[in-house]
C-alpha cells in the first residue's frame, strides 16, 4: 500500500527548532524512520514537506483523486486553515493527523482547536516522532 507522509511549515528544521517542545531528530531522520517503519508495514511510504500551502493543498488534492492514505502534520495551518479543512474533507483513503507535541497542552489558545481532527480516522499527539510510528499502523 502507499501512503503519503505530508508535513507542513517549519517541519524541515526538526531537531533545530525548539528542541525541548518537538525533539531532537532531525527532518532527515524521520523522513528515514517513516521509510523503515512502513517497509515494516508493508506500506510504500512517500515523505514530503512544504512550507507553502498551496502545495500541500495541491498533494491532498491529489491524494483524494487516488484514494492514498495519508498520514498529516499540516504544523500551523492545523488550527487556521479552511482551505486545508475543506482539502482533508474531500480525501477518499483514510487519514490520520499526527503532531509531534500535544497542541491541546501548548499555551497558546489558538494551537487547541484542529480543523484536520474532523477528517481523521485517528489522531496521534505528544509522541515525537515516534506518533509517526503509530500514525502509520493505524492505517
Amino acid at each position: 500500500m502507499k501512503v503519503l507522509v505530508l508535513n507542513g511549515p517549519n517541519l524541515a528544521r526538526l531537531g533545530r527548532r525548539e528542541p525541548e517542545i518537538y525533539g531532537r531528530a532531525t527532518y532527515h531522520e524521520l523522513v528515514e524512520l517513516c521509510i523503515d517503519w512502513g517497509r515494516e508495514l508493508a506500506q510504500e511510504v512517500e515523505v514530503r514537506q512544504t512550507n507553502h500551502e498551496g502545495e500541500l493543498l495541491d498533494w491532498l488534492n491529489q491524494a483524494a483523486d487516488d484514494g492514498t492514505p495519508v498520514v498529516l502534520n499540516a504544523g500551523a495551518w492545523t488550527h487556521y486553515s479552511l482551505a486545508l479543512y475543506d482539502a482533508c474533507a474531500q480525501l477518499t483513503g483514510p487519514l490520520v493527523e499526527v503532531h509531534l507535541s500535544d497542541p491541546s497542552q501548548r499555551p497558546e489558545e489558538f494551537r487547541h482547536t484542529s480543523l484536520v481532527t474532523p477528517h481523521a480516522k485517528a489522531v496521534v499527539v505528544g509522541k515525537g516522532v515516534d506518533g509517526y510510528r503509530e500514525a502509520l499502523a493505524a492505517l
